[in-house]
Order: structure tokens, then sequence, then C-alpha cells
């Protein structure tokens, strides 16, 4: 039986890198902002109705800015590419065959014997020229190809769903050991977090959860410091 594109594409992981990574910075980034945040608070305060504001406001101003950020930094990326994309278009216009010998090059560098070289960039160039160079010299195809609503919406989406986590501890646990219980379930997300990142992209789930946890329990513990540094009750 045939394999088709779809089915290969299937196998491999890579299709998803752009909104797996937009998704997972997100959550991890909603989880951690969102329980900093709390913990914080939590550290300077005797009541809980503060924590709870600042984690909601925290919550709604981190999605926002996520998904923002993403949109705008990914929509730079796109203006990059469709430039230099007009760009091609205009040297292959005006200087075809140099064009035709750098894309000769690139297989040749790639392992191709030289006739070999120039006969795929023939055959590709007879095909698509366009598409040929934009693949082969400018390194842009389908697969990492920027899309910047997928990528603010999966960051701006994940963002919320990482930080009601932290927020649902704050409402329905105890003032006083708040901090600590924001710790343990934070760690936790993280942990299923970053196990469902490594499964989802074939990567490994244990080295995923230590970098994840590692670097969560730094930026919480300095938060908490910061916070326990003002000794202000509110």
């Amino acid at each position: 039986m045939l394999k088709t594109e779809d089915n290969y594409l299937a196998n491999h992981y890579i299709h998803k890198s752009n909104w797996l990574r937009a998704a997972v910075l997100g959550a991890n980034d909603g989880i951690l902002s969102t329980a900093s945040i709390a913990i914080g608070i939590a550290a300077a305060s005797t009541s809980k109705e503060p924590i709870i504001l600042a984690t909601v406001a925290g919550l709604v101003a981190g999605a926002l800015s996520m998904a923002a950020g993403e949109y705008v930094s990914v929509s730079s990326q796109t203006d990059i590419e469709n430039a230099d994309i007009e760009r091609e278009k205009q040297e292959l216009e005006e200087m075809p065959e140099i064009e035709l010998q750098r894309l000769a090059e690139i297989y040749e560098k790639r392992g191709l014997k030289k006739e070999t070289a120039l006969t795929v960039a023939k055959e590709l160039t007879e095909h698509d020229v366009l598409g040929a160079h934009v693949r082969d010299e400018l390194g842009i195809n389908e697969i990492n190809e920027a899309k910047p609503l997928q990528a603010a919406f999966a960051s701006g989406a994940a963002f919320v769903i990482g930080g009601v986590l932290p927020l649902l501890v704050v409402l329905f646990s105890p003032i006083n050991y708040l901090e600590y219980l924001l710790y343990g379930f934070s760690i936790l997300f993280l942990v299923i977090l970053g196990s469902i990142a490594a499964k989802a992209g074939g990567s490994n789930i244990i080295r995923a959860v230590i970098r994840i946890t590692f670097w969560g329990t730094i930026a919480m513990g300095l938060t908490a410091l910061v916070g326990s540094l003002f000794g202000v009750n509110v």
C-alpha cells in the first residue's frame, strides 16, 4: 500500500512545531505567571481577597499580552518571509541563469554530483521555479511557514488554560497553607504539561519534565522571596 504525503507527516512531529511551541509556551507561562503572582501576594497578605484579585488580573492581562505578543512576533517573521519571496521573484526575473546555478550549488552541497545537481535544478525550475527557490534557497515551506493567527490563538488559549489551574488552587485552598499548596500544585501542573508536550512532540519526557520544573521552581521561589521581603500585610 502506497503512503501518501499525509501518511508520512503523520509519522513525524515537525509539522506540529509551530502550534505546539506556541501552546507549550502559553500554558507554561500561564501556570508560572499566575502562580508566581499568587505566591508573591500570598507571601505579603493575610487575607485571600487581594490574592484572588491579583491572580485574576494577572490571568487576563497575561493571556491578552501573550496572544498579542505572539501575533506581533510571528507577523514580523511573516513580513520578513514575504519580503524575501518578493526579492527572490525579482532576482528570478533579472538573472534566471545565476539563480539556476545557485540552486544547483545548493543541491551539490547536499551531496549530489555536479551534473546531477544541475539536472535536478533544471527540472525543478521547469516545474515550479519560485517554489524551488523558496523551499531550498530560503528554507521556507508549509511546515515552518509562520502563521500569526494560529500562534496567537494557541498561545492565548493555552495561557488561559494554564493560568486557570493556579487560580482554582487559590479559590479552594486555605490561606494558611496557600503558598505551599500553590507551589506543590504548580509543580504538578508543570510536570503534566511537560509530559504532554514531550509526548505530542515525540521528545524525551524525563528531560522535558526536569527542564520545565527546574525553571518553574526558580521563578516561583524568587517571586515568593520578593513578596516576603516587602513584609506588608494586606
